[in-house]
């Protein structure tokens, strides 16, 4: 005789072929053809990019059932183009938003608004990094169109686009980025883009239309302009699979908020073992060119500095690194490219970095060789006084641990931007170093009005030139210490442990919390 039927059991059943519909019907994205495509272009998709940048099994979807609030856009929107959730970053919690370009172009709509709201939402309460994997044709239209869908779409949250350095944030441009997945990646602390990739305000099709000209997508921003020119972009990459890794160093050197001190790693073996010949670095000649990331690099634990934005303001050299383990953040005059005089972009790129590290509770190693600022009617024309003043008002409201050393020049206002002056907690110099007011050739032709062609120039650099050396500024007590090449790295590790933040178990004051990451 046959058993009756299990009411029961039959409801769950139909429960579950009813969730098992609508899970894989929100899972499938916007199908296997445009995956395919995708696929076989060697780019990810939405779901594997966050499968990269996640530790395994560790992601836990938010809004897996969402779709667009458009009723008639329901069957054709999983997810609402936005795939959100929370996953572990190398152990460590975080709260993600995946753009997935195959759902309605991953638009922006009133649905997909509501999940990352609450992503930004839990990630500043509960002090946990935000990422934002970018690609997006931005506004959906016609929801946007007429005031009503201005009120209701772009009216709606007062907060979407405020910033405030209680967590990282990370992005990464890896497709066709408008609209607010632009605004996100330009808000974040670290952007990185995948060549072929762009960012920009809106499409090249509105932007021919608008100027009634063709526009080419990579002109208008392409990684080349967000890297040299502009520097939203921190890093370059050629694929999905390295931006995703990009994103998980540079979190690994960051506290999940800015309540904590950042997390303290291993000492990799060989860290400092190349410190006993650092001066081959350094040229005798004061006007001869190096790459100071050489210096770097010896300094540092072994294999440790993550360089940002290397493409843009080349005269300076900014990155994270470790020191002993612990994250400091390294910022150096680069000889190399214009002869270390500093532009507008260096400037531009020392003070977001500065920004960044007294945020995040980083303390700033300050490597200095430079002869100033440059100088001109072009540098007047790109604002070089107010760039000046902004990164020199930074580092004076900077309360994380500063450390300068002085590795052979320093000239007149950029002694001070440099930490000279007091503007650094410690400031040491090589045996190599000088110290002026601006170079002794031009302060001679200057001064006395002789050119190199008079016998009496020679006197005249020699007579300014006088009390330029190290030892003298030493002797005033102007620097607090003259350190053998060799003894740098030692030195670093050993100021950073005095000077560390232990009234306030490492954390620092932040009071550029609001300062705009991009100006």
């Amino acid at each position: 005789m046959q058993a009756a039927p299990d009411p029961l059991q039959e409801r769950a059943e139909k429960l579950e072929r009813e969730y098992a519909r609508r899970e894989a019907a929100a899972r499938a994205m916007g199908g296997p053809e445009r995956l395919a495509r995708r696929a076989a272009a060697g780019v990810l998709s939405a779901r594997a990019r966050l499968d990269r940048l996640v530790d395994p099994g560790t992601f836990i979807e938010s809004g897996l059932f969402a779709t667009s609030a458009v009723p008639g856009d329901r069957d054709k929107s999983p997810c609402d183009g936005k795939i959100s959730g929370f996953g572990k970053i190398g152990g460590r919690e975080a709260a993600i938003v995946s753009n997935d370009f195959t759902v309605m172009g991953a638009s922006s709509g009133a649905t997909n608004g509501r999940k990352i709201a609450h992503m930004r939402r839990v990630a500043a309460q509960r002090g946990i990094p935000l990422v934002f994997l970018g690609e997006s044709s931005g506004a959906r239209m016609p929801d946007h169109m007429g005031s009503r869908g201005m009120g209701s779409l772009l009216g709606n949250d007062g907060l979407q686009y405020q910033r405030l350095r209680e967590t990282p944030w990370a992005s990464a441009t890896l497709g066709y980025s408008y609209g607010s997945s632009s605004w996100y990646s330009v808000l974040s602390d670290f952007n990185v883009m995948r060549k072929g990739a762009v960012l920009a305000v809106s499409s090249s099709l509105l932007a021919s239309l608008a100027i009634r000209e063709e526009v080419d997508p990579q002109e208008l921003g392409g990684w080349q302009l967000h890297a040299e020119v502009t520097g939203f972009a921190d890093m370059v990459v050629d694929t999905d699979e390295e931006a995703m890794e990009a994103i998980r160093r540079f979190l690994s050197y960051l506290p999940s908020h800015h309540n904590e001190a950042p997390p303290v790693a291993g000492v990799p073996p060989g860290s400092g073992a190349r410190m006993g010949e650092i001066l081959r670095h350094l040229p005798a000649s004061r006007t001869q060119v190096y790459d100071v990331r050489k210096i770097v690099r010896d300094v540092v634990d072994e294999g440790s500095f993550f360089e940002l934005k290397p493409r843009f303001g080349r005269v300076a050299v900014t990155g994270l690194a470790r020191l002993d383990g612990r994250t400091v953040g390294i910022i150096a005059n680069n000889p190399l490219h214009k002869g270390a005089a500093m532009d507008t972009e260096a400037c531009e790129k020392m003070t977001s970095f500065i920004v960044l590290c007294d945020s995040f509770n980083i303390p700033i190693v300050l490597l200095v060789d430079t002869p100033g600022f440059v100088i001109g009617t072009e540098a007047e024309r790109r604002r070089a006084p107010g760039k000046i003043m902004n990164m020199m008002n930074a580092l004076a409201l900077t309360t994380v641990p500063k450390l300068s050393i002085l590795l052979r020049k320093s000239y007149g206002q950029a002694y001070l931007n440099m930490g000279g002056g007091r503007n650094s907690d410690e400031f040491a110099a090589w045996p190599t170093a000088e110290v002026s007011f601006m170079d002794a050739r031009f302060a001679a032709r200057i001064v006395t009005g002789l050119d190199e062609t008079d016998p009496r120039f020679a006197e005249a650099v020699a007579a300014m030139d006088r009390d330029s050396e190290v030892w003298d500024i030493a002797s005033i007590y102007a620097v607090q210490s003259v350190i053998r090449p060799q003894e740098t790295r030692d030195y670093l590790i050993r100021m950073l442990d005095v000077h560390r933040l232990r009234l306030t178990g490492g954390v620092g004051a932040h009071m550029m919390r609001a300062w705009p990451t991009s100006f």
